[in-house]
């Protein structure tokens, strides 16, 4: 398998940026959110959606020198609009914004609607949690699963993320989209030619299946815990709706491409309530006690939401990242 710096990632990435568009500065910092996804081991918010964006960037539906704005503020709560510039220099500046807010009052929160694709929603979770804040954010998308009972896709696989800081920055952090899968990972089954470990959706005949080339073909992904997580999908777009007075997911299923997005960032700061130590005394006994199980496989082990990311970004930085030689070789040709 090929591997790739982190550094030399980030490099073609923000060439590429600067090329279509970005300050050199925006550039450079949109292109380090992208290595940081495929440097975590989520390729498919990082190297494998980085050409699907730059096609969006080449027809014009994203802007690269829109920024989002605040339209409206009451004491914690912040309403943006961020024009449909680049979704995740946008989203970052609003967690930004969020965590000062709780910094101020122990939690804030930013709606901000009107934006594009985030990539990897863990990203705005670490960032708040790196500012030593619980951070909780989400975003609806395209209608692109089928609500529990239906065939046809009327909810989005509105992706959900609660991050909790720990001051060594091995942070625990949940990631997850509300469909068994993400479009993104079934992708990345696909191009390196891997099955789903568990059915993620459906083929042609209607019968649930592991093969990611099946499920692209018919759209019908499963939603995690079934009627669950149809109905996580429908609250969280219902709540994205309202706070940002921004699209739905029904409306962005109008615009051809999944644009226009709206999303939440909350942030809230222990250090109100918590010395640093006793955060960190709370978190470390609660993960502590979850390690102690005993694994249910010989020789297994038992994870802490974000531990397999931080496992990733070792080894990664140390041996360069894995990559699909067929899209690399595209990007470095871009």
């Amino acid at each position: 398998m090929k591997r790739v710096p982190y550094e030399t990632m980030v490099s073609e990435f923000a060439r590429v940026l600067e090329k279509k568009g970005f300050t050199h500065d925006d550039a450079q910092d949109a292109a380090i959110i992208f290595a940081q996804n495929s440097l975590a081991g989520v390729f498919s918010h990082g190297l494998n959606r980085f050409p699907r964006v730059v096609s969006y960037l080449e027809k014009g539906e994203i802007d690269p020198s829109a920024r989002a704005t605040c339209v409206a503020s009451f004491g914690s709560l912040e309403r943006w609009d961020g024009h449909r510039g680049f979704g995740p220099l946008n989203a970052k500046r609003a967690m930004d914004r969020a965590c000062a807010l709780a910094k101020q009052n122990g939690v804030g929160v930013v709606a901000l609607g009107n934006n594009n694709h985030w990539m990897r929603g863990g990203t705005y979770g670490w960032l708040a949690a790196d500012n030593g804040c619980v951070g909780i954010c989400w975003s609806n998308t395209m209608p692109n699963m089928p609500a529990w009972g239906g065939k046809d896709r009327k909810i989005g696989n509105n992706p959900l993320i609660m991050a909790i800081p720990r001051s060594n920055g091995e942070h625990a952090m949940i990631d997850c989209a509300v469909s068994q899968f993400s479009y993104g990972k079934i992708e990345n089954c696909r191009l390196t030619g891997v099955q789903l470990p568990v059915p993620g959706g459906y083929n042609e005949k209607g019968e649930l299946t592991t093969d990611p080339t099946e499920i692209e073909k018919t759209w019908r992904v499963l939603p995690m815990g079934y009627w669950k997580g149809s109905g996580l999908s429908i609250a969280l777009d219902l709540i994205a709706t309202v706070l940002t007075n921004g699209n739905s997911v029904q409306k962005i299923g109008t615009f051809g491409d999944e644009i226009g997005l709206s999303q939440i960032m909350i942030a809230i700061d222990p250090g109100h309530f918590n010395t640093v130590e006793q955060t960190d005394a709370i978190v470390d006994a609660i993960l502590a006690d979850v390690k102690s199980s005993e694994p249910a496989t010989e020789g297994g082990q038992v994870l802490y939401p974000g531990e397999p990311e931080l496992k990733s970004i070792k080894e990664n930085r140390e041996l360069g990242i894995p990559v699909v030689e067929e899209v690399w070789q595209k990007i470095l040709e871009m």
